[in-house]
């Protein structure tokens, strides 16, 4: 073990400070340039660990933690591009350069798959602040001492928790609220504590949280998940950070409770758990008695080899981890730039399925997690000499669709559900509304509680993305 006094300490780096890692001056002018004013959209945070073991210098910028962790210009169409760095690198009007990009963001689909309108609980007709529930079994719970990263992912769906925009923001300051409705719904079997990263806190702040969900008054909560990028961006925080030791007590501490702890993993790539930190994390995680689940988007640029996937979850099999899910990339920020067909998602995951034994193929994907739920490709089909999709649900707002198959016309280039249409001549997807009835979007910025998500044939199915529940 590391001693405390030679542990790595954790050193982030944002714009504002990014010239200060050696790094930095290896970038050329463009890349440089293009960091300097993609970040007043986007996130950017990086730090010294990521730098150092996870990307390859050699190959920027098409290495894929690299495009993973810094803004590229074309994430943003060429257009609004040149009108922000003219802003930001010349005219430096700090007015001007708010309304831009307030304008860009808003465009960028901010909160997708209803998490404002429609996932958000009321108690006393007043939404909770800092939760989230849209399927029936599972809670999301945003502590707000966890609403950053070790690293931003130019991907993040959470983007709009980082850069500011407060009305968008999920956060709670305390549990007391989330312990209230969990009492009131015997029907919640597991709460997902997510963020940002709530492995930014530190033991104690954590367990503030945890522990209240171990009392009797709660003994229907089975699971505690914990959403995760720090065993990829941060391992150390399992091994050698000044409380990690805690961290591991307080892992037990919820296993001799008699709960499963689920920390859900988010890995995007194989060179993450390739270090010897990174697998000790693991190893340090399951011996606690908790699991750990791997998951992640599929995207382009950074992670589209299949023999990457097979790595990743063998690699984690053989540590003792569980693959769980490969996702579509979501709808919202810089999606044109990462975004696959939803053919090409099908035939990576079926390429990487086929490479690893049984012990592997738990993993579930590729996983749209849309507005009326989570859609996993199943296949490409011909049936009456129809090319189709075949789909079904894996979760559901309404968990009548669950399994339930149904079938889209093949389309080469859709990326999301709502890019595809009916199999069969047919005008609607069974999940969707007959004509005239309410739309699941509802009346803008509405909330709604979970007792009145949508059942089936009860309103239209749209818009899109959810959780990792």
């Amino acid at each position: 073990m590391t001693t405390e006094a030679t542990a790595p300490k954790f050193k982030p780096f944002t714009r504002q400070t990014i010239t200060q890692a050696r790094q930095w001056q290896w970038l050329a002018p463009e890349l440089q340039e293009a960091v300097q004013v993609i970040s007043h959209v986007l996130p950017f945070r990086t730090n010294q660990y990521v730098l150092d073991q996870l990307i390859d210098w050699s190959n920027v910028p098409d290495d894929p933690i690299y495009r993973l962790v810094f803004p590229h210009r074309d994430m943003l169409p060429a257009r609004e591009y040149e009108q922000l760095r003219d802003l930001v690198l010349h005219k430096k009007d700090e007015a001007a350069i708010a309304k831009l990009v307030h304008e860009i963001r808003m465009r960028m689909n901010p909160h997708p798959a209803g998490q404002m309108t429609h996932n958000v609980p009321r108690v006393n007709d007043a939404p909770l602040k800092g939760l989230q529930h849209k399927y029936k079994e599972t809670v999301l719970f945003f502590p707000s001492s966890g609403q950053t990263c070790h690293a931003y992912c130019t991907f993040c769906f959470r983007w709009p928790q980082f850069v500011g925009m407060d009305e968008l923001k999920f956060d709670a300051r305390e549990t007391t609220e989330l312990v209230s409705y969990l009492e009131t719904h015997p029907d919640v079997t597991d709460v997902l504590i997510t963020g940002g990263d709530p492995m930014i806190m530190n033991t104690r702040s954590l367990a503030e949280f945890i522990e209240p969900l171990l009392g009797p008054k709660l003994a229907h909560i089975q699971n505690i998940r914990i959403g995760t990028k720090s065993v990829a961006y941060w391992p150390q925080r399992y091994v050698s950070d000044k409380d990690s030791d805690d961290l591991m007590r307080l892992f037990e501490k919820v296993v001799r409770a008699g709960k499963n702890l689920a920390v859900m993993g988010h890995y995007n790539h194989a060179v993450e758990l390739r270090s010897a930190v990174a697998q000790q994390a693991v190893k340090r995680i399951v011996g606690t008695g908790a699991t750990l689940r791997m998951q992640g988007p599929l995207i382009r640029h950074i992670n589209e080899d299949p023999k990457s996937w097979a790595e990743l979850w063998t690699t984690g099999v053989r540590l003792g981890a569980i693959p769980y899910y490969m996702f579509v990339e979501r709808d919202t920020g810089p999606r044109e730039y990462f975004a696959l067909p939803l053919a090409r998602a099908h035939e990576i995951f079926q390429a990487a399925y086929s490479m690893v034994s049984g012990l592997s193929r738990t993993v579930r994907g590729p996983s749209m997690s849309a507005f009326p739920g989570k859609v996993v490709i199943d296949g490409v089909v011909t049936i009456n000499g129809e090319k189709l999709f075949a789909l079904q649900f894996l979760q559901a707002r309404n968990p009548e669709w669950v399994r339930k198959p149904f079938f889209a016309r093949y389309d080469p280039d859709a990326t999301w559900l709502d890019h595809l249409k009916p199999a069969f001549g047919r005008q609607k997807f069974f999940f969707e509304a007959e004509e005239g009835e309410a739309s699941l979007h509802g009346p803008a910025g509405r909330v709604i509680p979970i007792a009145q998500a949508p059942r089936q044939n009860d309103r239209r199915a749209s818009d899109t993305q959810p959780d990792a529940a």
